[in-house]
């Protein structure tokens, strides 16, 4: 393992994370490119076809949890797409407006709009934006511990 090739990789990973949280940045894609750029560097030493196929594999996982999880939150509690798309660009615009407490307000105050601008009565709205909170913070922890797995093989394999 040698630093100096580690450092863009790393830099990548930790892109990559902040990017799980931050909308428009393609989190576990700039933590699989930091994996493939050091098997680059090193002329893939360590890092086997097998293994980038695997992490290929958790990439995609991570990718259908943004789908899925926001999705299953917002059903599970009687959101429409509407507050699931809220909650999506509440979450975005939180965290430009109010830094990072609006990863939480955000999400919950973008599904509450999204509802009652479709004439959703304000209890079901509130319980739908609630949902949707739920789905999109479970599956920002979920894509977390897939990547901190992937990070995780990526150092033991070096």
């Amino acid at each position: 393992m040698s630093l100096p090739l580690l450092t863009f990789p790393i830099i990548l990973f930790v892109i990559g994370i902040i990017g799980t949280v931050l909308p428009l940045i393609p989190g576990v894609t700039l933590i699989w490119l930091g994996m493939l750029l050091y098997g680059f560097l090193t002329g893939f030493e360590s890092l086997t076809l097998g293994f980038f196929i695997l992490q290929g594999l958790a990439a995609f996982v991570v990718m259908a949890v943004d789908y899925v999880a926001a999705a299953l939150g917002t059903k599970r509690f009687g959101g429409s797409k509407t507050a699931m798309w809220g909650a999506a660009l509440g979450l975005f615009l939180g965290i430009i407006v109010l830094g990072p407490i609006g990863i939480i307000f955000g999400p919950l105050l973008g599904a509450l709009i999204g509802e009652l601008l479709r004439g959703i009565p304000l209890e079901r709205a509130i319980s739908s934006s609630f949902g949707a909170l739920v789905g999109l913070l479970g599956g920002i922890i979920l894509k977390l511990l897939i990547e901190g797995v992937m990070i995780f093989s990526f150092f033991q394999r070096i």
